[in-house]
């Protein structure tokens, strides 16, 4: 098992009068990590929403019957709770009316976890995210070293855990990773039934990774109208394949205020999608994932220490740009991203004389670890 930097973060609210729910990608080790923390605070029940006879079980279940179906168990955790026909009400019973009950609830999908347990649950729950495994838990699991000799083959494979502890089947894994979430998590979301238009869509967002994405063309390009794109987007956002970053704009004339980059949470699913696995040396991409796997390690980072901050990139009608930026209490953290440490890289006077509180930095290969 990797250690867990949320791990530290649940711990410290286990003992409070609330529900824990925990969401993120499909096989990021959500499972594992609430079983081992269920398992180290005693006895437990645990429920599989996947399983149909669960789903049924719980399904517009009363108070009595689930008396009966927690038993003597201190702590019940519900996997894949979306899964569970009115699962907010039901847990809302469990926290108002079975005392001295510890609710665990996981998801992979935050549309449907939040569409259920929203407003059953508000005020009730402490909710948090678990992403592919982050270059600070890969350090903690490898060492310093061994995680940077790793660097290249992370690039290109990505985090998952499974995919790091068989280092000889990371294709096939990822193949059926990609294929999961297009056919279970997605399709069963808004009545999809035309995976090919997504599997083009995913493939055109792919390939257009650090670039600002045009909706209208990309309507064009898989043959569906705007309004359905973005909506297709937001869906893949909301089981945690890609996000989006906004541009940055305090009504300076020459900014570009409406525009988007879609980045993917993890390097190995967008390679996946567009079936390239080749090493780097041979691959034309290699600008746009190190700026992919840099991106989603900050947006890690930023995650599990809670820090708040703001994401845009910033760019002006005269192609002046910055690849990320950081905003928090009106200061502004401009970084460039590099895979080539000897390229030379000026901020423009446009951007620093229009957000005077702004700290620049320049992550490469030489520093990247100072700021992960």
């Amino acid at each position: 098992m990797f250690d867990r930097i949320l791990r530290k973060r649940i711990d410290e609210h286990w003992a409070d009068d609330k529900v824990i729910i925990c969401i993120g990608p499909r096989q990021v080790g959500k499972s594992t990590l609430l079983n081992k923390i269920c398992k180290d605070n005693g006895d437990y029940l645990f429920i599989n929403g996947d399983d149909p006879e669960y789903q049924l079980l719980l399904t517009d279940v009363g108070e009595k019957r689930l008396l009966q179906i927690i038993g003597n168990h201190k702590v019940v955790f519900i996997d894949e709770a979306q899964r569970i026909k009115n699962i907010g009400l039901t847990s809302k019973i469990i926290f108002d009316r079975i005392k001295d009950v510890k609710l665990i609830l996981c998801g992979s999908s935050a549309l449907e976890m939040a569409n259920q347990l929203n407003e059953p649950l508000t005020g009730r729950k402490w909710e948090y995210n678990l992403w592919p495994i982050s270059w600070s838990e890969l350090i903690g699991r490898y060492g310093y070293l061994e995680a940077v000799l790793q660097l290249e083959t992370r690039l290109v494979y990505g985090m998952y855990p499974e995919v790091i502890s068989k280092p000889n089947n990371e294709q096939d894994i990822l193949k059926q990773l990609a294929s999961s979430y297009l056919y279970k998590d997605i399709l069963n979301l808004q009545n999809i039934r035309k995976p090919e238009v997504l599997q083009n869509l995913l493939h055109a967002l792919a390939l257009q990774v650090g670039s600002e994405v045009n909706y209208n063309e990309l309507a064009q390009l898989i043959r569906l109208d705007r309004k359905t794109v973005e909506e297709y987007i937001g869906l893949l956002e909301k089981i945690f394949i890609i996000f989006r970053l906004p541009a940055l704009s305090r009504n300076q004339r020459n900014e570009i205020s409406n525009g988007r980059k879609i980045y993917f949470y993890d390097n190995g699913m967008r390679n996946a999608i567009i079936g390239d696995f080749r090493p780097l040396a041979v691959r034309q991409d290699i600008g746009a994932l190190w700026e992919n796997f840099i991106i989603s390690e900050l947006k890690k980072k930023n995650s599990y220490e809670h820090l708040m901050y703001r994401e845009y990139f910033w760019r002006t009608y005269q192609q002046q740009e910055i690849d990320y930026i950081l905003e928090k209490n009106g200061q502004f953290f401009a970084y460039e991203i590099k895979w080539n440490k000897t390229q030379k890289v000026k901020f423009p006077v446009t951007f620093t004389q229009a957000y005077q509180n702004v700290e620049t930095h320049i992550i490469n290969r030489d520093n990247f670890t100072e700021y992960l």
